[in-house]
């Protein structure tokens, strides 16, 4: 009992130190390695699928590692305290980031560094919006007009029927799939 209790703390302090270290992604895969061989957690072979694993699965990388690694190392504790460990350093980091910005937010410095910071978020959100409906609406050389009205529908059952989000994506799945799935049987 109490060797599981250091173990799970254990996870949660390699996890921590790991999202301190790293910079996400691939980066934590040597982090990761380093703990789970040096406690023992587990060997070379076990790490290569769990990587491999995380890699299929969605979501962040190194949370989906520290899930497997957790589990492995200490069962359903271990896989909760290993992923606190993982998301304590961005928490932290976010933390003071607002602390500092709620301090700074009115000084004449910090409003300067906005009123640049706002226009280039705005042109990288314009950006990807561009890549995006190049990818979505561009199709066979040309214009996809199907693809413009499930556009158009969607903006109406988002904001005139109030549809959440999820409700919205799953009706243009189906959508698509019907009026697609037509097209070719034709």
């Amino acid at each position: 009992m109490m060797s599981n209790i250091l173990t799970i703390l254990h996870l949660y302090w390699s996890f921590v130190k790991i999202g301190f270290t790293s910079f996400g992604g691939l980066s934590m895969i040597p982090l990761i390695t380093s703990e789970m061989i040096s406690h023992g957690w587990l060997n070379l072979e076990e790490i290569s699928d769990i990587v491999a694993i995380a890699e299929m699965t969605p979501g962040p990388l190194g949370l989906n590692c520290a899930t497997f690694a957790g589990l492995r190392g200490a069962g359903l504790f271990g896989a909760i305290s290993a992923n606190l460990g993982a998301v304590t350093p961005s928490f932290t980091l976010c933390l003071i980031g607002a602390v500092f910005f709620e301090k700074f937010k009115k000084s004449d410095v910090m409003q300067r560094i906005l009123i640049g910071v706002r226009p280039a978020c705005i042109a990288m959100v314009l950006g990807v919006l561009v890549t995006l409906s190049a990818t979505n609406y561009l199709l066979d050389g040309g214009i996809s007009i199907i693809a413009i009205a499930i556009s158009i529908i969607d903006f109406i059952l988002l904001k005139v029927a109030k549809l959440g989000i999820p409700t919205v994506i799953i009706i243009s799945a189906i959508t698509g799939i019907v009026v697609y799935g037509f097209m070719h049987l034709s």
